[in-house]
C-alpha cells in the first residue's frame, strides 16, 4: 500500500498531478483544489490511497489526513465508488462535506455530479453519526483572506495547466468578483470555462 509520495511535480491537469519519486512518475487523481495548490517543479507531499481492481492500480491523493478519512468514510456507503467519493470531495470541502452530513442537508450533496436524491439520503442516514459537525469561525477577516487565497492558488493551477500568468489571475479575479464566496474547485472550473470561450 502507498500511503504517500513526495518528489517533484513533474505535470499539473485539472483532475491529476505526477509527482517524481526517485525517477518513477506516479499519476495521482486529485480535486481541483488540491491540484491548485501544487506547482510545476516544486516539491510536493501528498497522502494517497490505493485502490486495486482486477485491470488498475490507482492512488488517490489528498493535502490533509482529513479529506483522506473521509474519501474513504464515503465508500463505506453502497453506491459510492472512489471517483464518486472523490467528486463528493471536489464539490464540496472536508468542513463543508461534513456539515451537509451531520446536517442532513441532501440540497448540498445533490450539487456532486453522479449523487442523485436517493444517494444523498443514503450518505446522511448512514454517515450522520460517523462525522463531528465542523466548527465555523464567523470572523469577517478570514473570509477577506481567503478570497486572496484562493485567487493565488487557482492562478497558480492555471498556469500549472499552461494558460500565461496575466491572462489567468485576470480570469481568475474576474470570476471571484461575481462569485466571491466561491472555493476553489468552484472558482477553478469556471475560469476554466472562461479561458476556454476565449481560445
Amino acid at each position: 500500500m502507498i500511503a504517500s509520495v513526495r518528489g517533484p511535480v513533474v505535470d499539473v491537469a485539472l483532475d491529476h498531478v505526477v509527482i517524481d519519486c526517485g525517477g518513477v512518475g506516479y499519476q495521482v487523481l486529485v480535486t481541483p483544489s488540491t491540484a491548485g495548490s501544487v506547482r510545476r517543479g516544486a516539491e510536493a507531499t501528498l497522502l494517497t490511497t490505493m485502490i486495486v481492481r482486477e485491470d488498475s492500480m490507482t492512488l488517490y491523493g489528498f493535502t490533509e489526513p482529513d479529506a483522506r478519512s473521509l474519501f474513504t468514510l464515503l465508500q463505506t456507503v453502497t453506491g459510492v465508488g472512489p471517483r464518486l467519493a472523490m467528486a463528493t470531495l471536489a464539490v464540496l470541502e472536508p468542513d463543508a462535506l461534513r456539515q451537509a452530513l451531520a446536517g442532513g442537508d441532501t440540497k448540498a450533496l445533490i450539487t456532486v455530479p453522479g449523487i442523485g436524491k436517493r444517494v444523498a439520503e443514503r450518505l446522511v442516514v448512514e454517515l450522520r453519526d460517523k462525522v463531528d459537525r465542523p466548527h465555523t469561525d464567523d470572523s469577517g477577516g478570514g473570509l477577506a483572506m481567503s478570497g486572496f487565497a484562493v485567487r493565488d492558488q487557482v492562478t497558480e493551477a492555471l498556469v500549472g495547466l499552461g494558460f500565461a500568468g496575466p491572462q489567468a489571475e485576470k480570469t481568475v479575479i474576474a470570476v471571484l468578483s461575481e462569485a466571491p464566496d466561491a472555493d476553489s474547485a468552484a472558482v477553478l472550473r469556471a475560469s476554466l470555462a472562461a479561458l476556454g470561450k476565449t481560445k
